[in-house]
């Protein structure tokens, strides 16, 4: 038979052990990770893209037709210091993101993934439309009527690039949650691991360089259409205030109005879908 005594002592510590680890919890101090809401966060990086095949129409005076199924791929720079370099940031396929935490779990933000499009020079394509221009322009050697028609895309025809960027510039609304615990981590203000998704929209904004049935290039911005675009992404965030971030994200892009030549009564339109795989850097912060 159990002693009063014994059983009394045992209750007792047991209560004053459940108090003191109580007030532990109540009187420690509680980490700068815990909470997101009215954090600033900014983040920089670099990024590679795929692209589906796309059909584009091409639309001005003495021409009017569509290359179909145009393959493309992005334009890597690889490992350079023109990443870091204020000068040359424009080079390399980039990503710049600043952005507001509303709540715990949700931040807004704004930025511009600066892609690079390449149309594949040398493929076959079968066009369809009409070419007439006058005898005395140097893309005149193209004239005719296509119909379905197997075509290779010399420089001469056509040189198709959004390589001054594809330049998606879009808003975008992320959730972030902590899984700190699942890799057994409890001091998140060393080390931190977020998982973050979001969805966005917004402009283009490129600066296409076209070479079109020998035609003279536009050489300026203009903002030709929209996409939409998901994401997925981890977040390491490092001492409370630095952090390394990946996504993979993927989109579409619908241009109405792109500008391929010096006259205004030239344009193109397209629209495909993309994917990026995206490394960036950043930090978050209170001001």
């Amino acid at each position: 038979m159990k002693h009063p005594l014994i059983v009394g002592v045992l209750t007792f510590f047991c209560a004053f052990s459940q108090y003191t680890f109580a007030q532990e919890l109540a009187t420690s101090p509680e980490k700068y990770t815990a909470h997101n809401k009215g954090k600033f966060f900014i983040y920089w990086g670099g990024n590679r893209e795929s692209y589906t095949k796309s059909d584009i129409t091409f639309k001005g005076d003495g021409y009017n037709f569509t290359v179909n199924d145009v393959k493309a791929h992005d334009k890597p720079k690889g490992y350079h210091l023109d990443y870091l370099n204020p000068a040359r940031m424009t080079i390399p396929q980039t990503n710049l993101r600043i952005g507001y935490f509303i709540s715990d779990h949700y931040n807004v933000s704004i930025g511009v993934d600066h892609m690079k499009y390449v149309m594949t020079q040398g493929q076959t394509a079968n066009v369809t439309g009409e070419i007439n221009l006058p005898a005395s322009e140097a893309g005149a050697i193209h004239n005719g009527t296509y119909n379905n028609t197997p075509t290779v895309m010399s420089e001469d025809f056509l040189k198709f690039e959004h390589t001054d960027g594809l330049n998606y510039v879009h808003a975008q609304i992320n959730r972030v949650d902590d899984i700190s615990k699942l890799f057994r981590i409890w001091n998140t203000d060393k080390i931190q691991i977020n998982l973050t998704e979001g969805i966005g929209g917004g402009l283009l904004y490129p600066k296409t360089n076209a070479t079109l049935l020998s035609k003279k290039r536009h050489d300026d911005f203009h903002i030709s259409g929209y996409g939409v675009s998901a994401q997925v992404g981890l977040n390491l965030t490092f001492f409370k205030h630095f952090f390394i971030q990946g996504e993979l994200k993927g989109g579409y892009i619908d241009m109405q109005d792109i500008k391929t030549t010096s006259s205004n009564a030239d344009s193109a339109s397209q629209h495909f879908g993309f994917f990026q795989r995206i490394i960036t850097v950043g930090g978050i912060f209170r001001l």
